[in-house]
């Protein structure tokens, strides 16, 4: 839980004043004990600890701008991070952020909605700099969309990668792929272990708070090389049908090898991807399998690169969890 007390927008001024009294709880709460006000015209906006807020309107809201996330979307997110909601005065929800922490000192931005009218009154500036705040001394990532990209350049992040969101409905007759040495099996509890070992060496990052949501939702498929799992990938319902992600391989036909099932399991049906666009073989074969590219986002970082493989030649992310989940 998030306490959160006191935070007030009010357009009037058009000026941040400065927050006093910001300090961290036990067990790494956070407490904000005086008002901070950012004045643009004549209304008030007060943020709230996102968890506190009704989930329905926190999906009215990502509905309202057309992200495609439904409510365990949503579910699955408050169960993973924390992050904060800007509520007017009739308890409208008309900004998020969101934050989930991977490690001590890394935390992914996400979630990060504004409606329109504020886009360009600095309520996302306002949401991201409480957002920094809060994670003091972290280093940051996220996944920028075009229309959010100039922002967070202001902000001081960098350009990391290009990403292509792809989907469509899933053609699997066209899903053709080489041969690849080993065998690839449906995932077991039993490779859980495996999968965290291989996202770890992939991503840099220990994200096994994440793999606690997302394994109990998700199909996966593994590829058994000389006894040991070299790559894997999980499917799950999201948005408009089902995602692919996260992929992770050390090669793109092995990735190839153990996505090919969900596409045929999904057939006829929505499917989406999100992966680096230098993985140029992957998105021929998503663009092959039916998944079009629909849209583009850019891996973003603060202080460092966000995701780093642990080794050049090792494993590497081929899609996403998510664009929020990185």
């Amino acid at each position: 839980m998030l306490p959160v007390a006191g935070l007030v927008y009010n357009r009037s001024v058009n000026r941040p004043e400065s927050i006093a009294g910001q300090n961290r709880g036990r067990g790494g709460g956070y407490a904000l004990e005086t008002i901070a006000r950012l004045h643009i015209d004549t209304f008030e906006l007060t943020l709230r600890d996102i968890k506190q807020v009704d989930p329905k309107l926190l999906h009215a809201l990502s509905v309202s701008v057309g992200w495609p996330h439904r409510d365990s979307d949503w579910q699955m997110l408050l169960e993973l991070g924390q992050g904060l909601a800007a509520v007017d005065e009739i308890g409208r929800v008309v900004g998020t952020v969101m934050w989930l922490r991977y490690g001590a000192d890394f935390a992914l931005i996400c979630m990060l909605i504004t409606l329109p009218r504020l886009q360009e009154q600095g309520a996302g500036s306002w949401l991201m700099e409480k957002a920094h705040e809060l994670n003091k001394g972290a280093v940051f990532g996220l996944n920028a969309t075009r229309e959010a990209k100039r922002l967070y350049r202001s902000l001081g992040y960098g350009y990391e990668q290009k990403i292509l969101r792809c989907q469509g409905e899933a053609t699997p007759e066209a899903a053709l792929s080489a041969k690849v040495e080993g065998l690839v099996r449906p995932a077991a509890a039993s490779d859980h272990e495996s999968l965290l070992r291989l996202d770890l060496a992939a991503t840099g990052h220990d994200r096994s708070i994440a793999y606690q949501a997302l394994l109990p939702v998700s199909r996966g498929q593994v590829l058994v090389r000389n006894d040991e799992i070299v790559a894997f990938s999980l499917c799950r319902p999201f948005g408009r049908g089902h995602v692919i992600g996260p992929v992770i391989a050390a090669s793109e036909d092995d990735a190839i090898a153990v996505s090919r099932a969900h596409v045929e399991t999904h057939a006829g049906s929505f499917l989406r991807a999100d992966t680096p666009a230098s993985n140029t073989v992957f998105t021929n074969f998503l663009v092959g399998s039916g998944m079009q590219i629909y849209d583009s986002a850019t891996s973003m970082g603060l202080g460092r690169a966000p995701f780093k493989p642990l080794a050049s030649a090792g494993p590497r992310r081929i899609t996403l969890a998510s664009q929020a989940i990185g």
